[in-house]
Formats: C-alpha cells, structure tokens, sequence
C-alpha cells in the first residue's frame, strides 16, 4: 500500500512508464486486433470490415501450417537440447573446478553477442569451416553449405541457436545449485549413494523450480524464433525454415497481407499463452511429486 505522502512520487516514476507502454505496445496491438478484422493490405488507405473471413482462411493457408509445423519443431528439440547443455554446464560450473570464474564468463559470453554478428560468425563458419571439415574427414555428401540445404538447414539454425541461448539457462540453473546445501550431500554419501542417484534424488528435485521456469520461458521464446531466421536463411531454401514470426513480419508488411497476418498473429499469441499455461500448470505439478 502506498502512502498519500508519497502518492506523488510513485505517480512520477509509474505514470511515464505506464503511458508509454500503452501508446506503444497497448495501442498498436489493439489496432493489429482491429484490423485482423478488415481486408487492409497496410497501404490501400480505405479497407472494409470483413469479419472472421482472415481467421478461418488462416487455417486453410499451406504456407500457414507449414510455418506452424516448423515452428513447433525447432521449439520443441531446440528447448530440449538447451535445457540439457545448459544444465551440463551448470553442474560442471558448480563443482570444484580450477578457473571457475573464467569459464562462466567464457560460457556466457555469446548470449552477449548480438545476433546479427552471431550470424556473420557462422554463415562464414558453413560456407568455408564446415565444408573444408567434411572434406577432411572423408564425407562428401556433407560437404555443402548446410544453410543452403533443405533438409539440413533447420538443423543449422538449432545448432546456432542452443550455441548462443545455453548461457542464460545456465546462469539459472546456477543460481538453483548454489541453493543446494552441502549438508544434504555429505547424508547421501554416507548413505553410500552414488553421483547418479545424488542427482536424481537430490540436485533435480532441489532445482526443479528452476527447470520449470527454464522450460517455459524456453519453449515461449523459440517459438517466437525470427532473428535467427532473418540473419541465417531469411526463410530459405524455398520456404522450409520460415517461421510463423518471420511469416509474418515478411507477408504483412511487405506480401500485402496485414490484416491476414494481423489475423494469423492473434491466433499464434493466444496459442503461445495457451502453451505456456498448460506448460507451467504440468511442470509445477511434477514439482510437487519429486
């Protein structure tokens, strides 16, 4: 409760914030909604109502479900392998090892970069790297470009992507191991337990709070996937990595198509809430039975 002492003070710090978060994300998200509703293509400067017309034609569009079923498997196997690096790296920070400090800075330092360097970095890396790899190995059939592959190229996009994303996991599973207290270790190793059964029977189900809150705010953001698909293949080859933020970014606002995607984005955010709901309800459950 604030006092009416200091009513103003709290209006002077929360008010400017306020009203420009509702000019500028508020407000145009409520147009977006409006004119999902429409037939405007973002230039014609007349447009008439339409009703639920883009709503249902978004579930007929086979570039539609097509991003949708990329979308949902670079989130899916990208989340996974993220939550397991990271959780390696995190129990590995944790133990008693030399130049503690040094790693943790070197893990971290490519959530840093920007990811249109991280771009630059790697489109090098598959176009010389990669391919003078393979040939020295003795595989030929790898020695392309994998950006420029259809069946490979999501595959690069993941690496990319888990590379750059595992260190802010791992400072999060760092904090949930730094809460553990030894005491608890010392009774399982008079116990006799071993490494193994010390995780699973005391580091997974300590930390679970934080594998929730990883898994979650994961999952959410790969499926929002767009600088990584705009720096990398820019939707390519032939459409397979485009994702359903990149879609509609591309179609809305140069494919004529803003009121379609307008539409198409409405849906996406109440399926991403949707998601996330039955996510934390599932997992804050499974907190409840380790």
């Amino acid at each position: 409760m604030v006092k009416r002492k200091n009513m103003g003070t709290y209006l002077l710090l929360v008010l400017p914030a306020s009203i420009l978060f509702f000019i500028f994300h508020t407000i145009p998200a409520l147009m977006g909604i409006f004119y999902s509703f429409t037939d405007w293509n973002g230039l014609r400067p007349t447009y008439k109502i339409v009703g639920f017309v883009n709503y249902l034609n978004v579930f007929k569009d086979k570039d539609v479900l097509g991003a949708y079923l990329f979308t949902f498997k670079f989130a899916i196997v990208t989340t996974i392998l993220v939550n397991i690096l990271s959780l390696a790296i995190a129990l590995a920070l944790n133990s008693n090892i030399k130049f503690k400090n040094f790693f943790k800075g070197l893990y971290f330092m490519p959530y840093i970069l920007s990811m249109l360097i991280v771009a630059y970095i790697f489109n090098y890396f598959f176009a010389n790297f990669w391919i003078d790899m393979m040939g020295y190995l003795g595989i030929e059939k790898w020695m392309v470009n994998p950006l420029g592959n259809e069946k490979g190229s999501w595959l690069a996009i993941v690496f990319v992507t888990v590379w750059q994303s595992a260190a802010f996991n791992t400072v999060l599973y760092l904090a949930g191991l730094q809460t553990i207290s030894e005491d608890l270790y010392e009774a399982s190793a008079l116990d006799g337990a071993n490494k193994w059964k010390e995780f699973w029977g005391i580091t997974f189900p300590m930390i679970a709070p934080f594998f929730t809150i990883n898994m979650v705010l994961s999952l959410k953001g790969f499926l929002q996937v767009f600088d990584q698909i705009l720096a990398l293949t820019g939707g390519g080859p032939f459409g397979v990595t485009r994702s359903i933020a990149f879609l509609i970014y591309k179609n809305g606002f140069s494919g004529n198509e803003f009121a379609f995607q307008s539409a198409n984005a409405v849906i996406y955010f109440v399926v991403i809430v949707a998601i996330s709901f039955i996510q934390l309800r599932y997992l804050q459950k499974r907190e409840l039975n380790l």
